[in-house]
């Protein structure tokens, strides 16, 4: 089966071609068009987003099908949830007429669960069952994936995800948006010196009926930060970077590391746009190779919001024999598909 993939969720508009079944994939292109208009405001703005999509949606499709060559599309996959509902509009009524068009059908995938797909396009052995560690600007996620299409949702963030902690931290010292790459690379410069973070939600009194042995929360560690800011000087970014991020990794690998023991799995699968931090994929390769735990980590073009990973989360619902409707809409939130009781 050849599926195109949409993806407009957020400020990335792009479109890809993959064909095969099952875990034996091919992808035939990728186009990922970034708006870079938006670090002009530090951040997205959600209006300028869905009118840039909108702009950008045909000639990026267009360019994918032509890179992939002459064969006919037979299913449309496209981003329908969560994300910024303007901008998911635009790639979800281009599928939908596009798959009309054609007669084809179209399905409406889960942003998140398309993270779960991305690494496996690149590393065939990230494959059921594993640890899924899923950090983005929008989403902190902890799962156990049992297979695809069943996941069991160990622990999520409470406030900040990961990402948007990064961004955060990054305007309170001064540096671009996006702001996860210069803190970094600002942090990698840099040892901790006089900083020191607490390390958030981890205690050792903590066990696993407990309703924090898993989540995270990041709220608490930017407002440490911004006191920190407020009595340091100029030549004290550095340093405060490197705590931050010290601080915010040693979180999610120790929370990482009790989903491993508990739920006894040999894999670990990083995704989303944090998954690029070559510090925390450090880090988490450091912790698990004494224990034989492989670490799988996405390249930064699949760890960004893209339309293989759409395309190919929408190959496995089309062959689980799921369609949409026609009236497929767009939701700003909506649960990750196939949770089961943890």
């Amino acid at each position: 089966m050849r599926v195109l993939g949409i993806e407009t969720s957020c400020d990335e508009t792009s479109a890809a071609v993959l064909d095969g079944a099952g875990d034996d994939v091919s992808l035939r292109s990728l186009v990922i068009l970034s708006q870079d208009v938006h670090r002009i405001f530090g951040g997205v703005v959600p209006e300028i987003a869905s009118r840039a999509h909108l702009t950008a949606v045909v000639p990026v499709t267009e360019r994918a099908l032509a890179d992939a060559g002459a064969a006919p599309i037979d299913a449309v996959a496209v981003t329908n949830a969560p994300g910024l509902v303007g901008a998911l509009l635009v790639g979800v009524s281009y599928a939908k007429a596009f798959a009309y068009a054609r007669g084809v059908p179209v399905i409406g995938v889960h942003h998140m669960e398309g993270h779960l797909f991305a690494t496996a396009l690149e590393h065939p052995a990230a494959v059921p069952p594993f640890i899924a560690l899923l950090v983005s600007g929008g989403h902190t996620l902890l799962l156990d994936v049992e297979a695809w299409g069943r996941y069991r949702l160990l622990g999520r963030t409470r406030d900040d995800a990961a990402g948007e902690a990064f961004d955060k931290v990054a305007k309170l010292l001064g540096l671009p948006y996006p702001g996860g790459p210069h803190v970094e690379r600002l942090a990698a410069a840099n040892e901790s010196g006089r900083f020191r973070f607490a390390r958030p939600m981890l205690r050792r009194d903590q066990s696993p009926g407990d309703s924090d042995f898993y989540d995270v929360s990041f709220s608490g560690l930017k407002t440490a930060v911004l006191n920190a800011v407020k009595s340091a000087d100029d030549a004290e970014r550095g340093p405060i970077a490197r705590a931050f991020q010290d601080s915010l990794i040693d979180t999610l690998v120790e929370k990482t590391a009790r989903a491993v023991a508990r739920r006894h799995r040999s894999r670990v699968v990083l995704g989303g746009g944090v998954a690029c931090n070559a510090t925390l994929v450090a880090a988490m390769r450091e912790r698990f190779a004494p224990r034989g735990v492989e670490v799988f980590a996405p390249s930064a073009r699949l760890a960004t919001d893209n339309a293989a990973m759409m395309a190919r989360a929408g190959l496995f619902r089309l062959e689980q024999g799921e369609r949409s409707p026609l009236d497929l809409n767009a939701f700003a939130s909506q649960p990750i598909p196939g949770l089961v009781s943890a």
